[in-house]
């Protein structure tokens, strides 16, 4: 059975987007987008709300040969990997090997995964919440920038609780973290 992961890059104090909502805080540098494409290589599939999908879809369009060799593979990592988007107001995807959903269904989820030759990747923190109560997310991997924002949208939302397991961590010269945390049952 395929794992559901919630990843995210995550403020000091906690936060996915500062409270004016921008997360310009979280940029990647080389060598944190270069470890991060090859985590997500191993990522069948994305789940997505609409925000989060919206802020995503750029990776589509963005004409490769304007990027940088490492922001180029991960558009790449993109476009070949199967998008679902969780929204009852988008009516049709604007990117390809996307399909929306109207509502979060955990028993889709379920099959999804139990299906899955690739991991499952969700991101935004209201639908990873949704995910966590209903038992479906195997591991958190968090990038925490050393930035504190002061408030915002917090990488945990929605009154989630679980105990975690340190799995593995990464250190990066430019000081980010890479903690990767297994939810216990």
């Amino acid at each position: 059975m395929a794992k559901l992961i919630y990843s995210m890059t995550v403020s000091l104090d906690g936060y996915v987007a500062d409270p004016g909502g921008s997360f310009e805080f979280s940029a990647p540098d080389e060598e944190v987008h270069t470890f991060v494409n090859d985590v997500q290589r191993q990522i069948g599939t994305y789940l997505f709300g609409r925000h989060l999908y919206d802020v995503m879809r750029v990776w589509e369009t963005l004409p490769t040969e304007d990027l940088s060799p490492f922001m180029a593979d991960y558009a790449s990592i993109w476009r070949s990997t199967d998008k679902v988007v969780f929204s009852s107001t988008l009516e049709a995807p604007s990117t390809a090997r996307t399909r929306i959903e109207s509502r979060f269904d955990p028993g889709l989820v379920r099959r999804m995964k139990a299906e899955a030759a690739k991991d499952l990747c969700i991101g935004g923190p209201t639908l990873a919440a949704h995910a966590i109560r209903a038992g479906l997310v195997d591991e958190c991997h968090q990038y925490l920038v050393p930035v504190l924002v002061g408030g915002g949208t917090p990488f945990f939302s929605g009154g989630v609780t679980a105990r975690l397991v340190l799995l593995d961590e990464h250190r990066f010269h430019g000081g980010t973290v890479y903690l990767r945390h297994r939810i216990l049952p």
